[in-house]
């Protein structure tokens, strides 16, 4: 560059580029045109150190790794040395010099130029070195205004480029989260393994895009793959006949494949998940996500072992699409048995249509089946996606609440009892002239767990909640002392 206005206006087009929100594949190559256009450089590339495998590794080409059998010794010797210096020195053609370059090293630059000049630079953060900006260059004549420029291009280019790794790190975790919260839904809906096991594979897998992940079912003592179709690595197979009772995880010994067994809430192993790369060693972060996930993907698969058992029954009621008796009984042992091994509040309640005799003596039973639904539709729609509706009996409702103290579901009591009061029952189907609606309220009873109950104990409770306010009144919420 020539003059002060070519220098501003290339560090203004550089600033622009690093501004704009593009892959780092188009960010480089518009890098690379720049340097080119304003600074006669013929190749520029970036280097970042992976603490993965502990390597420096290509910016944009994240697979290319600088081994032993390509430049390694000189790009790590490189990359040390400028490391202990905090970034205050760089490299022209294998010499070191400050980043404050005095008159004289530029004169005894001058004095030793290539054909083909090499140029260094840290990439830095907060003092730190995380990389390096490799510059290709012919034979020219050094001012101490290029290497002013090249060394503030520098570090504007660092700073955007760490902003890039930590904004991929924010979103891996991001990711982990949505990975763990949507294999906890996938019960919500699907109870069939042959549906399920896939659906966790995708997500781990898009989670740990730098791994493999395989998915085993372990039965008649042996690892069976069920997702995906295939594994043809031996490795894999070694490391799971290395699994017991007593293991949280296995790491092979070049620290690239890890298994990680699948235990049910009797302490059995039931089945394993296994991360494996060639490239990238798992982190302490990777194992301790894979952790989380396996047993996530644990408790999901055993209730759909339990669900898919329970399916064999009848679990749904008929008339309002809610669970029924039998099933409300199942899921109550499960929920009181998650709270005592989770320490987590659990909450149930339990509501009465009130005179609900009356409406079937006065417009039928048909007219009084209409009003059960539409109560059954109002509380599916009150309540959130886990909590559990189930039909007790005649005009009786029982709802357990995960995850709820006995503050929160008063308020959810006193809100479906009053969304109830306000509600227009549609009759139409009744047949009654003149008559397509019916007004109804309820009583309810509400109880919170605790540990010295059973799920029977629970039951007990909460009917004679729902007992005191009928006798008291009713259109009203009774809190079990």
């Amino acid at each position: 560059m020539q003059n002060n206005k070519e220098n501003i206006e290339f560090l203004n087009e550089l600033s622009n580029i690093l501004s704009k929100k593009i892959s780092p594949i188009t960010t480089i190559s518009s890098i690379s045109k720049l340097y080119k256009t304003y600074l006669n450089i013929e190749k520029i590339n970036f280097v970042i150190w992976d603490n993965n495998n502990m390597m420096l590794k290509d910016f944009v080409q994240d697979w290319k790794f600088f081994d032993e059998k390509n430049e390694s010794k000189e790009i790590n010797f490189t990359y040390t040395n400028l490391s202990a210096k905090k970034g205050k020195t760089f490299y022209f053609n294998e010499t070191e010099y400050s980043c404050e370059i005095s008159k004289e090293e530029i004169k005894e630059i001058n004095e030793n130029l290539e054909d083909e000049n090499h140029i260094i630079y840290p990439m830095t953060s907060n003092g730190d070195v995380f990389g390096l900006i490799k510059i290709k260059i012919e034979k020219q004549n050094y001012t101490r205004t290029f290497f002013e420029i090249t060394n503030i291009a520098s570090k504007l280019i660092s700073s955007a480029i760490i902003n890039y790794i930590l904004n991929e790190q924010m979103e891996i975790s991001l990711n982990f989260y949505k990975a763990m919260k949507d294999i906890a839904k996938i019960i919500e809906s699907q109870y069939e393994l042959s549906y399920i096991i896939p659906l966790i594979g995708e997500m781990i897998d898009r989670f740990m895009s730098s791994h493999l992940i395989y998915i085993f079912i372990y039965k008649d003592e042996k690892y069976k793959l069920v997702w995906p179709s295939a594994c043809k690595e031996k490795s894999i197979y070694n490391l799971l006949e290395k699994i017991n009772h007593n293991t949280d995880f296995i790491i092979s010994e070049n620290g690239k494949t890890g298994a990680f067994p699948i235990i049910n809430e009797e302490k059995h192993i039931i089945g394993a998940i296994v991360a494996y790369s060639n490239i990238d060693k798992l982190l302490q972060k990777d194992i301790d996500y894979l952790l989380q996930l396996t047993r996530q993907s644990g408790m999901t698969i055993q209730r759909a072992n339990v669900y898919a058992e329970v399916l064999k029954y009848a679990t749904m009621d008929a008339l309002t699409g809610l669970n029924n008796r039998r099933q409300f009984e199942i899921r109550l042992k499960q929920e009181v048995s998650n709270s005592k091994r989770n320490n987590t509040p659990l909450c149930c309640m339990m509501l009465d249509v009130d005179y609900f005799k009356k409406v079937n003596d006065t417009y039928g039973h048909t007219a009084g089946d209409c009003v059960l639904k539409a109560v059954s539709n109002i509380i599916k729609n009150e309540i959130r996606e886990y909590d559990i509706a189930c039909r007790y009996g005649g005009e009786e409702f029982f709802i357990i609440l995960p995850q709820t103290n006995i503050k929160e579901a008063s308020l959810v009591a006193q809100r479906l009892r009053k969304v109830i009061e306000e509600a227009k029952m549609d009759i139409l189907d009744a047949g009654i002239e003149n008559i397509p609606y019916l007004k109804v309220t309820i009583s309810v009873g509400v109880c919170a767990f605790e540990n010295s109950m059973n799920a029977n104990d629970i039951a007990i409770k909460v009917d004679k909640a729902l007992y005191d306010a009928k006798e008291t009144g009713r259109n009203r919420v009774i809190i079990a002392e």
